[in-house]
């Protein structure tokens, strides 16, 4: 009688090694043919079609074109799980460079970019603060730092980016004042910020409209990205943080637009060489 459910057990263990171990491949290299993941995990196409929807059903890969992938199109945003880990550097400057407008005293909203998460460690050299957030993650990493006072906003939750979203969220955003918000975005065209999904557009335009100061950071790739959906013209910020690999031609033409920009310096190792490109 207990044959059956150890034999579930056992196979729904070995079911979700796999899927994370595709789910990993994918990340690592981008996109990866179905056929090839069949051949490479010794299973049937069946098998690895009916992986690749789950893991898109919780919003960490999409199957196109008869490939799994976990890159960002201009209708759909990247996983953060795979967001996570791209231009690591880039983005930690870019953190500690925001923290120099960052005052002991001021409420800060933070958006749900992978960008910003790198921020929250440094968050404590600036206490007492009181951090807004939608970000399920950014939530977790700040549960119990001393000298940050957090008031978390719920809403519709979206795995694919840990995030709340919604209306519900954006009436929560809309009865607040914040001194700064602090974001990224997924791609600039024209100067101006784009993402994929409306839903993300109406949440951080709501925290952009119910802050003092908004702070905006981006990378390099951003300028070589597109998405669907405006959200603001970067002359609409009070400072545009870049990092140090932005192109010349990129940060000379904002400056002419009367736009603030900082660039973000390399940070250091321990050994005292810059941190190179993860």
């Amino acid at each position: 009688m207990n044959v059956n459910p150890v034999s579930d057990d056992s196979r729904q263990s070995r079911q979700l090694i796999r899927q994370r171990a595709i789910s990993e491949a994918v990340m690592a290299e981008g996109a990866i043919r179905i056929e090839d993941l069949a051949e490479r995990f010794d299973i049937s196409v069946m098998t690895v079609h009916r992986d690749l929807d789950e893991l898109e059903a919780r919003g960490l890969l999409r199957k196109t074109r008869g490939q799994a992938t976990a890159l960002s199109t201009s209708l759909v945003e990247s996983s953060d799980v795979y967001r996570l880990n791209r231009e690591v550097a880039e983005k930690e400057s870019l953190a500690v460079a925001a923290l120099e407008f960052i005052e002991p005293g001021q409420s800060v909203f933070l958006d749900d970019s992978t960008t910003v998460l790198q921020l929250a460690k440094y968050l404590p050299t600036r206490a007492p603060l009181t951090v807004i957030t939608n970000v399920l993650t950014l939530m977790n990493e700040l549960t119990g730092m001393r000298g940050i006072s957090l008031v978390a906003l719920g809403g519709d939750y979206y795995n694919w980016c840990s995030a709340f979203l919604g209306r519900m969220t954006n009436e929560a955003i809309q009865k607040l004042r914040a001194d700064i918000f602090i974001m990224s975005t997924s791609a600039i065209t024209d100067d101006v910020c784009f993402h994929q999904t409306l839903e993300t557009v109406d949440t951080k335009r709501a925290m952009f409209e119910s802050a003092a100061t908004r702070i905006l950071l981006v990378d390099h790739t951003k300028f070589e990205k597109r998405a669907l959906h405006a959200l603001a013209e970067l002359t609409e910020y009070d400072i545009v943080i870049v990092d140090a690999q932005t192109a010349p031609e990129h940060i000379t033409r904002m400056r002419s637009k009367g736009i603030r920009v900082v660039v973000a310096p390399k940070l250091a190792r321990a050994d005292g060489t810059a941190a190179s490109r993860h």
